[in-house]
């Protein structure tokens, strides 16, 4: 009764109730607004006590579950929301693990309108059409696999080379004021056109998809104020490239950063989205823009009239913040960033973080103080967060100008251009802009994420296995080994404009504001300011047929899994905890410094597991940098006496204590599990017997998905005292707790007692306090084993 209940509430949110509640989509319908503005309006009038809201508390408040069980304002950074998200979409790397979550669901079809979409899997290498054909040879198990799920259970299915999923959504599903979930960290990409898309595991995407209140922890609010307008070389990237310079990494956890201020209008609605999405980068929840003139243009031009029509008339009162507010942002946000876009001045973040900030005009006395390689061996543009027909455009006109000149990239730099969608690519061919990179000496590559997640083969353009290079892209992400594998490559992201400069000059330090280039004769000249247009001035074209969306609901398909497949495995059902104190837990690991998702699970060569949990559990912190061993990576001793091996990997060491029924935890440092929201960070450790994760701090997703696959996350009550107990021998360490079997929302404290043992006898007993953060509904997780258990179990009763 629950979750057909449920489902008809959903129905109600859009006004073509039927068709985004029974079948695939090929574009968002017209949101109802109506119902947004009755459900805000109840939120107001009675918990909320009628005070001014911003845009992101308003369009949370819309999508309330049930505001009538509420009996008080919810408390930001305390109380639990329940919410009802309207749409989900999904990358094919995380949607295996997502689909075959949703099989064990009892589910006939989702409840919300789903997409996914096919983008990384592709693997850059020869060029876009012969990248793409190679991926259905390399995973055409998967392709299908997920095609007849779509097919099954009534989602848009997006095909290898249809483009990368934020710039799809864009284009097609991204509505103003509507609430998405997205099984990529990078979903916030929405925020642009005035969506609140949230990065989740893809256990809360099926929470979405089956007809479950998603619950989100009250979210603190953070306004960035923006000033005046972007000077020439500058862009819409170096607004969050300061911003991430000025935050941290982890500086936007438990926010949702809202932009507001003057210059909100001038940028163009891709710009925000490059904006929001690289949000995610200083672990914010989410980034929103408020609804205005160049979200209206964008949506016209992508063929969303009607939505842009229904959004005009709610400008002021649901799509924006409310008028007290903007007149006095310091009382009603929790925090508010200053950013003047007429003195921001384009810039470089990085190497291997990217919230490393260095403005342009310091970058050549940073590349010599810090040592780093000046000579760029690869320039890379496009990535979901800048493969906009205006970041395309705007980066051919100084293309243009070299190519006026008899002037190519570079000696020894590859230059590389990932269009974001079949759309975008099919439009800069059109209209020139890829012949124009072609002319300085570019490869263009499929419609799909690429090099951007590691899925890069540079071959013979690779320098030899871990030397010393630079790269400069216009990505979002620079971890140590992401993006080709070598530990000793330095990634520095900026926008396009930047990344096309250094092709040209082949040098980091090259200042194109200040520098001069030599043309094919030997004379000096210096580029001028790039140009280029928001939008296409004829439309956009619309590219090859084969990459338009598969909308074919067969409720009675199969679902092929082979039964020998390396790469697709039916799940197994976690096991329920037992309602007993853990006791006798051994310490895997105590991880030394930054610990990102891709260090827990890594990609590139992985990705080809990742609906497969044993083998891709093979790869279980292989990146972690032990704090007891001098920081050596994926390295561990073993703390079990006689138990082998005595010394080896992380995952190896982990297999042997599963093996031997030894349960295990894993202490971290700050903001553990920062980066993409790829579950199966928190599953591999759950599936090889991990029982707690206790941090200094957590990243927002990786602590909920934790929760979602029946890990305990723990944070240390003093993090700077207590952590370094466990850097020293830690293979000595014997954990039990005392308040996990009385674990309660309301009392958060959980106390490990550590005993070290040395050759059987106790030496000395710590205490050590830490808390948990689980609302109600997560210990129901839990107690379960999972929350996917608690699902189908609610389903059997139903």
């Amino acid at each position: 009764m629950f979750r057909q209940q449920a489902i008809r509430n959903i129905g109600r949110r859009y006004a073509t109730a039927a068709q985004s509640a029974s079948g695939p989509q090929a574009r968002a319908a017209v949101p109802n607004y109506a119902l947004f503005n009755e459900r805000l309006a109840k939120a107001r009038s009675t918990i909320l006590e009628n005070k001014p809201l911003t845009l992101a508390q308003k369009i949370l408040y819309a999508h309330l579950h049930d505001v009538s069980s509420m009996t008080s304002a919810p408390v930001a950074g305390e109380s639990y929301l329940k919410l009802s998200p309207d749409r989900v979409a999904m990358q094919d790397a995380s949607a295996q693990m997502a689909i075959l979550q949703f099989m064990l669901s009892g589910m006939a079809q989702t409840a919300v309108p789903t997409s996914i979409h096919c983008d990384h899997l592709v693997e850059a290498y020869e060029g876009a059409d012969a990248d793409v054909a190679r991926s259905w040879q390399t995973s055409s198990e998967i392709y299908e696999f997920l095609q007849a799920a779509s097919q099954k259970y009534g989602i848009a299915f997006w095909r290898p080379g249809s483009g990368i999923i934020h710039q799809l959504v864009l284009e097609n599903y991204a509505a103003p004021g509507t609430l998405m979930l997205g099984t990529d960290s990078h979903t916030p990409n929405a925020g642009g056109l005035g969506m609140l898309a949230i990065g989740v595991g893809g256990a809360d995407a099926v929470d979405a998809m089956a007809a479950i209140p998603w619950e989100l922890k009250a979210p603190r609010v953070m306004g960035v104020h923006l000033r005046g307008k972007l000077s020439a070389w500058a862009s819409p990237k170096d607004v969050i490239l300061a911003l991430a310079g000025k935050l941290s990494v982890r500086g936007g956890t438990g926010f949702v950063v809202e932009y507001f201020g003057d210059g909100v209008d001038s940028l163009s609605c891709t710009g925000m989205a490059t904006i929001c999405n690289m949000g995610a980068e200083v672990g914010a929840t989410t980034s929103v823009f408020p609804y205005g003139p160049s979200m209206a243009r964008y949506l016209r031009a992508t063929q969303r009239a009607g939505i842009a029509d229904a959004a005009d008339s709610q400008r002021a009162a649901y799509l924006s913040a409310d008028a007290q507010v903007a007149a006095d942002p310091a009382r009603y946000y929790d925090e508010v960033v200053e950013i003047d876009l007429a003195t921001l001045e384009p810039g470089y973040n990085g190497p291997f973080t990217p919230d490393l900030h260095t403005p342009r005009s310091q970058m050549a006395s940073a590349v010599e103080r810090e040592g780093w390689t000046d000579q760029v061996s690869a320039a890379l543009i496009g990535s979901c967060t800048n493969s906009s027909y205006q970041d395309l455009s705007r980066a051919a006109s100084l293309a243009r100008q070299a190519a006026e000149r008899g002037l190519r990239v570079a000696e020894g730099t590859e230059f590389l251009v990932s269009p974001g969608s079949e759309q975008v690519r099919a439009t800069m061919e059109r209209d020139g802009i890829q012949a124009a990179f072609e002319a300085i000496g570019a490869t263009v590559l499929a419609n799909a994420c690429g090099p951007c997640i590691g899925q890069w083969n540079r071959d013979g353009a690779r320098p030899p296995s871990r030397e010393h290079n630079s790269i400069v892209s216009s990505f979002n992400r620079n971890f140590r080994a992401r993006n080709d594998g070598n530990p000793n490559t330095l990634n520095f992201l900026a926008s396009p404009d930047m990344v096309l400069a250094a092709a040209l000059s082949g040098r980091l330090s090259f200042d194109p504001a200040t520098d001069a280039l030599r043309d094919a004769n030997g004379n000096e000249f210096r580029l001028q300011p790039p140009t280029g247009a928001e939008l296409p001035a004829d439309g956009y074209a619309a590219g090859r047929a084969e990459y338009r969306p598969l909308l074919d609901h067969q409720p009675d398909q199969q679902i092929p899994i082979a039964a020998t497949s390396t790469r697709l495995q039916p799940l197994a059902a976690f096991a329920p905890w037992d309602g007993r104190e853990f006791a006798n837990t051994r310490v895997l690991v105590t991880v030394q410094g930054k610990c990102t998702t891709d260090h827990i699970s890594a990609a590139g060569k992985w990705l080809k597991y990742k609906g497969h949990l044993e083998n891709l559990a093979r790869n279980t912190l292989i990146g972690a940098a032990n704090a007891a061993m001098d920081g050596a990576v994926n390295r561990v001793r073993n703390a079990v006496p006689g138990l082998q091996p005595a010394e080896g990997t992380i995952p190896d060491v982990a297999t042997a204590y599963k093996a031997a029924g030894v349960p295990w935890l894993v202490i971290a440092d700050y903001n553990y599990g920062e980066g993409s929201a790829r579950e199966h960070a928190a599953m591999q450790p759950r599936f090889l017997g991990c029982n707690m994760v206790v941090a200094r701090s957590f990243a927002r997703i990786h602590e909920t998905n934790l929760k979602k696959q029946g890990v305990l996350p723990l944070v240390f009550a003093r993090p700077d005292q207590d952590y370094f107990l466990f850097a020293s021998d830690p293979h000595e360490l014997v954990v039990r707790t005392e308040g996990v079997a009385a674990i309660s929302a309301a009392d958060p404290v959980v106390t490990l007692v550590v005993d070290r043992v040395r050759d059987g006898a106790t030496v000395e007993t710590h205490r050590i306090e830490c808390r948990h953060t689980m609302s109600a509904d997560q210990i129901g997780w839990f107690k379960a084993g999972s929350a996917l258990n608690l699902i189908a179990s609610q389903q059997q009763t139903n």
